[in-house]
């Protein structure tokens, strides 16, 4: 008997966030998961830091604004921490639902933020937690940084091996190369919205970034998932204060896509303004008829040319020492490191 490829239904989101408001993207957040489930589909993709939404704040005005407008506190406070309420609930949610989700959210871990992504398995165990390695140009006056330890492929009962990035981690060609190489089938390829400086800016648009999410599709021989979020009229009512800066970022900008392992699109797009659920049925055994043709990876790669050099170790902001007690000798080692 040959190897079993799995065949099942995936949905990915394209919907706008509750903007800075937790508990209601909390709600969104289920209502979604509920409404994948109801469709069949087993596995669902959220945009990136769908929790609370994307802090488009920062692309609109200084650091000043931000802080005098309030959206700077507003974005800590309601970004989501691990363990909490309301990660319980959206972990319960996935448990009801039965299916498993890779969520975006902002993560808060003590004073600092990460943009997170989350696999949620099927009974609301945690599969498991990333964050995204670089923040983007003025997200990095928001976010702190992920570590090599990030860059993971996941095996998950009947999906696959399924890994996920976050927008603009799909334009780093050694991070992509790290994830090829581990056997990635299903990656959910996390966006915001493609409506910021249009169309003055065509490396933030859908074009661009949507090509970036079909070239990894086809490099890596694998299903794209590429959940994409909205902009609501209500955000634009909140963020443009003065004329001008409604030509900064405009309502709509959703361009989620489903992608096969050979760049084709296996799944009807929704208007950009439109919200709902891209279903799509994938079968696996598509993958090794990409991979027959180039596995960058693999058999259409040339190590002795060139190779990657890739640190998995998580990083450790601190390490724990204590100093000897028991009168040795100066000469001896001052410290013992702790690995706990």
């Amino acid at each position: 008997m040959g190897i079993e490829h799995p065949k099942y239904k995936v949905a990915v989101v394209q919907a706008a966030p509750a903007w800075l408001d937790l508990d209601g993207s909390v709600d969104k957040c289920i209502a979604l998961i509920e409404e994948a489930a109801a469709a069949g589909a087993r596995l669902i993709a959220f945009p990136e830091v769908f929790i609370p939404g994307y802090p488009w704040h920062i692309w609109m005005d200084s650091p000043a604004w931000c802080i005098g407008r309030g959206f700077t506190q507003r974005y800590f406070d309601n970004s989501l921490s691990y363990g909490s309420a309301q990660a319980e609930r959206i972990a319960a949610a996935v448990a009801e639902a039965g299916l498993t989700a890779v969520l975006g959210l902002s993560e808060r871990d003590g004073g600092s933020l990460y943009i997170a992504q989350w696999l949620i398995g099927p009974g609301g165990e945690t599969i498991a937690r990333r964050r995204k390695l670089r923040p983007t140009h003025a997200e990095r006056t928001v976010y702190g940084e992920g570590d090599g330890s990030d860059l993971a492929v996941h095996d998950v009962a009947g999906l696959g091996r399924v890994g996920a990035l976050c927008c603009w981690e799909h334009l780093q060609p050694l991070s992509k190369y790290a994830m090829y190489a581990q056997n990635e089938q299903v990656h959910v390829a996390s966006w915001p919205s493609f409506s910021l400086y249009d169309p003055f800016a065509p490396a933030l648009g859908a074009e661009v970034n949507n090509a970036a999410s079909r070239v990894y599709a086809v490099e890596g021989s694998c299903f794209v998932l590429a959940p994409c979020a909205t902009v609501s009229t209500a955000m634009i009512d909140e963020l443009c204060d003065r004329p001008d800066k409604h030509a900064l970022l405009h309502a709509g900008g959703g361009f989620a896509a489903i992608y096969g392992p050979d760049g084709s699109l296996v799944a009807p797009q929704l208007a950009p303004d439109q919200e709902g659920l891209l279903i799509a049925e994938i079968d696996l055994a598509a993958i090794g008829v990409a991979k027959n043709a180039a596995d960058p990876a693999g058999h259409y790669s040339r190590p002795d040319v060139t190779r990657l050099l890739f640190n998995k170790t998580p990083a450790r902001r601190v390490e724990h020492f204590a100093l000897p007690v028991d009168g040795s000798a100066a000469d001896e080692p001052a410290v013992t490191i702790a690995t706990a």
